[in-house]
């Protein structure tokens, strides 16, 4: 070792037997949370790959008995269930595309002190939270837009949402004036600024609001159910729907049925109602569980900052 050269130590702390008392018990805390919210998960999914005479009864609690995976071919036989997943798929993207965009450049423009009337039209998009006309007047407005089997029903009511706007305008306001000013100075327009500066900067934000703009758009139903009548714009989640009636109708009518207790017996054995909730619930969360961890690194960041102005 070359001489003047000092060798570091490293300190060890002494834990006492409380500090290890609350980090086991801490541990445990986490783990059972942790167990409360994954667990209805896992059950679900036990449940459609397990015998369907055995989830019926409530049987199946931890770990799955006699996997098959009739039920989930059942399901990929639903006509025009692919038709239905392309729906979903477009008004998730487009949606979600829509909605990040005019948030993230409504949130910045409510920050520019040169925006015409900002405060003014700023409060108009906030009180919208809290004020709502109701589905008849809603019903109206969308039927006299022409809006009624139009697959941008799906898109425009829903572009603009004032959480996501106050959400970005909080987070654009801990963006430094100095990089707007800069950049003005060298001659850049308001969507020169918008695109060059503010969007990279503000990306946590954006995809926290890609996040929960994705998940509306994948688990709306309302809007089918009251807007389309058009089965070739039928969504996932209503044609799951509609399968998930017909199927119970038809089982609890077979059941019903004295001449159909051999039949009854064996649809029990092939689908019941409640493997038919089951594989339709796990085919409806899958995907959208599976757009978490492409944006997780950036959700805590951007929820924290955009929601706390510092």
């Amino acid at each position: 070792m070359a001489k003047g050269m000092k060798t570091t130590k490293r300190v060890k702390y002494k834990t006492s037997f409380l500090d290890r008392l609350i980090s086991v018990i801490t541990y445990v805390v986490y783990a059972f949370f942790a167990f409360v919210c994954a667990y209805p998960f896992y059950y679900i999914f036990i449940n459609s790959i397990s015998a369907n005479n055995l989830s019926e009864r409530g049987k199946i609690l931890f770990l799955p008995k006699e996997v098959h995976l009739n039920n989930y071919a059942q399901v990929l036989k639903i006509p025009d269930l692919f038709r239905a997943l392309e729906v979903s798929v477009a008004r998730t993207v487009i949606g979600t595309i829509f909605t990040v965009v005019i948030a993230a450049f409504l949130g910045y423009m409510f920050t520019r002190e040169t925006m015409w009337k900002r405060k003014f039209w700023y409060r108009m998009v906030a009180a919208t939270m809290y004020f709502n006309a109701g589905i008849i007047p809603w019903f109206i407005t969308m039927n006299n837009l022409g809006l009624r089997n139009n697959f941008w029903a799906y898109i425009f009511p829903v572009a603009v949402q004032p959480f996501y706007v106050i959400l970005c305008k909080t987070f654009v306001e801990s963006v430094p004036k100095e990089l707007q000013d800069a950049a003005e100075i060298d001659g850049a327009g308001t969507l020169r600024v918008f695109f060059s500066i503010i969007v990279p900067v503000i990306k946590p934000i954006l995809a926290t609001v890609a996040i929960f703009a994705a998940v509306a758009q994948w688990n709306s139903f309302q809007d089918t159910l009251l807007l389309v009548t058009d089965n070739k714009l039928y969504t996932l989640q209503y044609t799951l729907y509609q399968y998930l009636n017909q199927a119970s109708s038809l089982k609890a009518l077979v059941n019903s049925s004295s001449s159909g207790v051999n039949l009854a017996a064996s649809l029990a054995h092939a689908q019941t109602a409640t493997s038919i909730r089951m594989t339709v619930t796990v085919v409806v969360v899958l995907p959208i569980v599976l757009i978490y961890p492409i944006f997780q690194r950036f959700f805590t960041k951007g929820i924290m900052i955009g929601a706390v102005k510092g």
